[in-house]
């Protein structure tokens, strides 16, 4: 079957290029949500970053993972001690995760940067974003460098992780079902600096044929 162009179709390889102001690749694989993971290194640092490559891969056991694109402070941390936690993004905190992106020594504490509070967790020796709704106690998994379909590394590393605690707040549960919308969750876009929220007007339910 010969491949058909049609001129109203933008068609490119990635390896040569885009050839659009913008990289399309993260707005239509998406929005997504933020990975904020909070970490602590061998020697007792904290770290808190988000990441835009964040989903959940199993139900049973619950697994969540993100990719982080170059040997960040927060892989090597996650190596060192085998333990991080997901917080929540909501749109109240969209300041304090933005402000814990920034580049930083590893020295740095980035709960204090972005003015939150770090808060035991119950299960691991990693705090959490005592200001999320909800947080997850990760136990690492895997964590594997990319590959490309040559076979030859990525400078990418893709953490996968069990949920083996969850903290909920309780004004998000509608009889017993979590509310996503109530939740006010942000997620991560393309462009530059795009994110939505998550409200009731998004909302709409399609369930599986019987």
């Amino acid at each position: 079957m010969e491949p058909v162009l049609s001129e109203n179709t933008h068609f490119y390889e990635p390896r040569l290029g885009h050839g659009l102001p913008h990289d399309p690749f993260n707005a239509i694989v998406g929005p997504r949500p933020i990975g904020w993971i909070s970490s602590r290194s061998a020697e007792g640092l904290l770290n808190l970053a988000p990441y835009s490559f964040f989903n959940a891969f199993n139900y049973v056991p619950p697994i969540v993972g993100f990719s982080s694109i170059g040997y960040k402070d927060t892989v090597r941390n996650i190596e060192q001690t085998g333990e991080f936690a997901w917080n929540l993004v909501t749109h109240p905190l969209v300041e304090a995760m933005n402000q814990s992106c920034a580049a930083v020594a590893p020295e740095v504490n980035e709960f204090e940067l972005a003015g939150v509070t770090p808060v035991a967790s119950r299960l691991i020796q990693v705090p959490r974003v005592a200001e999320s709704p909800v947080s997850f106690e990760c136990k690492l998994t895997q964590l594997t460098q990319l590959k490309t379909a040559a076979g030859e590394d990525v400078p990418s590393w893709l953490v996968l992780g069990e949920v083996v605690a969850v903290h909920l707040d309780r004004r998000l549960l509608k009889d017993g079902i979590f509310d996503t919308a109530a939740a006010d969750i942000v997620l991560r876009a393309g462009g530059p600096g795009d994110y939505f929220r998550i409200g009731p007007e998004q909302l709409f339910k399609l369930y599986r044929p019987r």
